[in-house]
């Protein structure tokens, strides 16, 4: 009841706000030393608790960033050059804000983009993204795929608007134990979805085949558990996963 009258009473884009501020406000009371996020620097005794099926201290209270984000935020300082690029021309798909606070502030044409205008500065259709041909030098794109309807349609688009030499992240929640995408367009009621995807926007579960399905719309891909970079002590201390959700698909054409 309470949920509903706030939702009828603020809009999404004013909630997104509200969270952002709320986190700032309550960081304080966990401030410690036991966890470190790389996106926001700051160091805290606990993060908070995140999924369907509860992840124990995955989210930084301050910024917001889950395990995924802090291996894409490392892996975007040490491999892909664009802090020391010149103007480097950008697209953020569904940009999650701990990595919108770093990129906006880039010398870059950063273009953070989502279907839905509460939740980025420009609104941008992956299956129609309206800029032209090898266009972008870097794009993200994580924990998406799996949310669109035309996944095909959407992996096309990205490579044709990624320019030669040029990389795009993506990164997905996958069942590691399964070989294929569970998929069935006949699932579409948001609490099947939750049983059968373990996301009640899921549009499919991906499989240890998603690698075939980036490069079926023209990506060469290489699969990267980037957290095999660091060591155990740096795994616990930033927390970054257990590679269901933080497997990196570093695709090229």
């Amino acid at each position: 009841m309470i949920k509903r009258i706030y939702k009828n009473l603020f809009s999404e884009k004013l909630r997104v706000k509200i969270r952002i501020y709320l986190n700032i406000l309550i960081s304080p009371f966990y401030f410690g030393h036991q966890f470190y996020c790389n996106c926001c620097q700051k160091s805290f005794r606990k993060f908070l608790s995140k999924g369907n099926i509860e992840r124990k201290n995955a989210q930084c209270p301050y910024c917001g960033s889950l395990e995924r984000t802090r291996v894409l935020a490392l892996y975007l300082r040490k491999e892909t050059g664009i802090f020391t690029m010149k103007s480097p021309r950008i697209l953020h798909i569904a940009p999650e804000y701990s990595l919108f606070r770093i990129l906006k502030k880039l010398n870059a044409e950063y273009v953070d983009g989502d279907i839905d205008p509460a939740y980025a500065r420009n609104v941008v259709d992956i299956t129609d993204i309206h800029f032209p041909d090898n266009y972008f030098d870097l794009i993200i794109c994580s924990h998406v795929l799996g949310h669109v309807p035309d996944e095909g349609k959407a992996v096309k688009e990205l490579c044709r608007v990624l320019s030669p030499g040029g990389e795009a992240i993506i990164m997905t929640v996958l069942d590691l134990n399964s070989p294929v995408t569970l998929e069935d367009s006949r699932i579409v009621a948001p609490e099947d979805r939750l049983a059968r995807y373990g996301e009640r926007d899921l549009c499919r579960l991906h499989g240890m085949d998603f690698q075939d399905r980036l490069e079926a719309g023209g990506f060469n891909v290489k699969t990267i558990d980037y957290r095999t970079h660091f060591t155990d002590a740096e795994n616990a201390k930033f927390r970054l996963g257990d590679g269901k959700r933080e497997l990196i698909f570093s695709c090229k054409k």
